[in-house]
């Protein structure tokens, strides 16, 4: 199996739908928030969380990020030199534990460098969606993804 693509396998309006999802844990979450120095107490207390608009915990949404950018590694970034930005960050709708986060990613423009021959950026939409079919989280990004060598056959 491949993991990532050249700049010559990436087509506008390509849509890569990413498997498997990833289920968040409570754990996770905690675990997430104490790396990341994020006390919120809605991300981590569960009594605030029942007593909070929601009726229970919301995972912290950079989680969620993190996750549907890790789900689209393999298809979008898997061969890339370098990532070049990341834009447009939405949270649609919250995240609770014990959702499931499945994503997907259209290709919006691939544009080969007018300097380096060898690569080309390629800009993409990822979406998140929970196990209810709920857009709950969307970005964009820019790839800077190599051309496949004239030697290779991949």
């Amino acid at each position: 199996m491949q993991f990532g693509r050249y700049l010559e396998e990436f087509e506008e309006g390509a849509v890569y739908k990413h498997w498997p999802g990833r289920t968040i844990t409570q754990a996770d979450d905690i675990a997430f928030c104490m790396l990341t120095m994020n006390h919120h107490p809605l991300h981590i207390d569960e009594e605030f969380g029942k007593n909070s608009q929601f009726g229970q915990n919301v995972v912290v949404g950079n989680l969620v990020v993190d996750i549907a950018f890790g789900l689209s590694v393999s298809d979008v970034s898997g061969r890339a030199i370098a990532n070049l930005g990341l834009d447009e960050i939405r949270f649609h709708k919250p995240t609770f534990h014990g959702d499931t986060i499945y994503a997907e990613t259209e290709v919006l423009s691939v544009r080969p460098s007018d300097t380096r021959p060898d690569r080309g950026v390629v800009t993409v939409e990822t979406r998140a969606t929970n196990q209810r079919e709920e857009t709950v989280m969307t970005f964009k990004r820019s790839v800077l993804i190599p051309r496949k060598p004239e030697d290779s056959e991949g």
